[in-house]
């Protein structure tokens, strides 16, 4: 008798919002018009980390949720997204090559207790360090099949904005190699790189626990100039509407 292979239930292949870096096309006038309205609004160049989730989601048409953990803070369907920002003093953003994000306190001591001494083989460090981001990515893909970080890069005056988006991953300690440096912060370096220099890939500071990771800006990153608004007048916005003194209760003097 033949053997029988086994019938299998067709699997479909679970696709991200959309593809990686392929923003619509009308996703750089609905920012550009959130950037000039801030700027307008608020008289300075201020945006805020959870302001950029916000104007984020809604150039994607996603659900703002913000979250404790940060990698999750925007959301639609099956894809979510941790949203960073970082400033640029670069004049030319066409000629950004790489940046340094933030990416939350990995504190070992927390985790695993026991205290940091920078005696300790550094590599011992950078694995609990690396394995606490891991665990906070392997959380939120048990929720979301896609997960994804966007950066905003910014300008000191908002003139300049480029945005960016990668999968969040784990890092696979095994590929990194990590020393004190002559502050006493953990640096982790591609393995076999031949200029350390130009090859560090992450930073861990003891002191409050701060990680950073550096990430490379791809060739197809979006870049935006903005032209400065003037300010709006607050006197002709209270006047427009129509505010006076009723709008104000005293609870208590």
């Amino acid at each position: 008798m033949a053997k029988q292979s086994p019938k299998l239930r067709t699997v479909t292949k679970s696709v991200s919002a959309y593809p990686l870096n392929q923003f619509n096309s009308n996703f750089p006038y609905v920012l550009g018009q959130e950037i000039v309205y801030l700027l307008a609004s608020k008289g300075r160049p201020d945006l805020q980390g959870d302001e950029w989730e916000q104007i984020f989601a809604k150039c994607v048409g996603a659900d703002w949720k913000p979250s404790n953990v940060g990698l999750d803070d925007v959301v639609m369907g099956n894809t979510a997204w941790g949203a960073k920002t970082v400033k640029s003093n670069i004049k030319d953003f066409k000629k950004l090559k790489q940046i340094r994000l933030i990416s939350g306190r990995n504190s070992p001591v927390y985790s695993y207790g026991g205290t940091i001494d920078t005696n300790v083989d550094p590599n011992v460090i950078g694995e609990q360090v690396l394995e606490i981001w891991n665990e906070r990515v392997s959380a939120i893909r048990e929720k979301f099949k896609h997960l994804r970080t966007v950066v905003l890069v910014k300008s000191n005056d908002l003139s300049q904005v480029a945005v960016f988006e990668f999968d969040t991953i784990r890092y696979d300690s095994d590929l990194y190699e990590f020393i004190w440096n002559k502050n006493g912060n953990l640096e982790g370096y591609d393995k076999g790189a031949e200029h350390k220099s130009a090859n560090k890939r992450f930073t861990w500071q003891p002191h409050g626990s701060q990680f950073t990771i550096t990430e490379i800006v791809p060739e197809k990153t979006l870049i935006l100039k903005i032209k400065q608004p003037e300010k709006l007048d607050k006197t002709k916005i209270l006047e427009a509407i129509g505010f006076d003194n009723s709008w104000v209760t005293i609870e208590r003097k």
